[in-house]
């Protein structure tokens, strides 16, 4: 689904009065701030879609690159544009239970990840990190993910900051595509 962008001022009548902003509609982010496909519980068996995009095509799960231990994927709601997690295929909730050979790929997966977004679209910098259960911010908090964001210098504009929304200029099918293409060979 395509956001929406509005030249003229919303006429809200009855419920406030009308001003001069323009909005941009993403109606598919209500999936996210509703909750719509998060695990029921902390089990494998529990609706996670880490666990089920495996058993997906690349294309279909949005997998980037895949390893031994862990996979690649671009976040479905990105923070920006080539927003990737590195996800170990193994149903796991704390960075602590990560095996050796669990923790050096993921490492691994990262250096890549960073690789192939300078490659296919020249990022200026990066925040990477994990976020720890729900009270830290963790969307999927049962299945353990490092987030790798993208940074460019002036990539924040006036509409995070002012409209709580970010624009991002391509499709994730073709930011898969894109990443795919320029993922170090291993």
């Amino acid at each position: 689904m395509l956001a929406r962008m509005t030249t003229e001022p919303e006429q809200q009548i009855g419920v406030g009065t009308p001003d001069a902003f323009q909005r941009l509609w993403t109606p598919h982010r209500m999936a996210y701030i509703q909750g719509e496909n998060k695990p029921t519980g902390p089990g494998a068996d529990d609706g996670c879609p880490f666990c089920s995009i495996p058993s997906k095509s690349d294309e279909d799960g949005l997998v980037v690159a895949r390893g031994e231990k862990v996979y690649a994927v671009l976040n479905l709601y990105p923070y920006n544009g080539g927003h990737l997690m590195i996800v170990p295929f193994r149903h796991l909730a704390d960075y602590t239970e990560l095996d050796d050979a669990e923790t050096a790929e993921l490492a691994e997966f990262t250096k890549q990840a960073m690789t192939a977004l300078r490659t296919a679209s020249g990022a200026h910098g990066f925040n990477i990190g994990l976020n720890q259960g729900a009270a830290a911010g963790a969307g999927i908090a049962a299945h353990l993910h490092q987030h790798i964001v993208p940074r460019w210098g002036g990539d924040t504009n006036f509409m995070p900051v002012v409209a709580a929304t970010k624009v991002l200029p391509q499709l994730l099918a073709d930011t898969r595509r894109m990443l795919a293409d320029a993922w170090p060979v291993r």
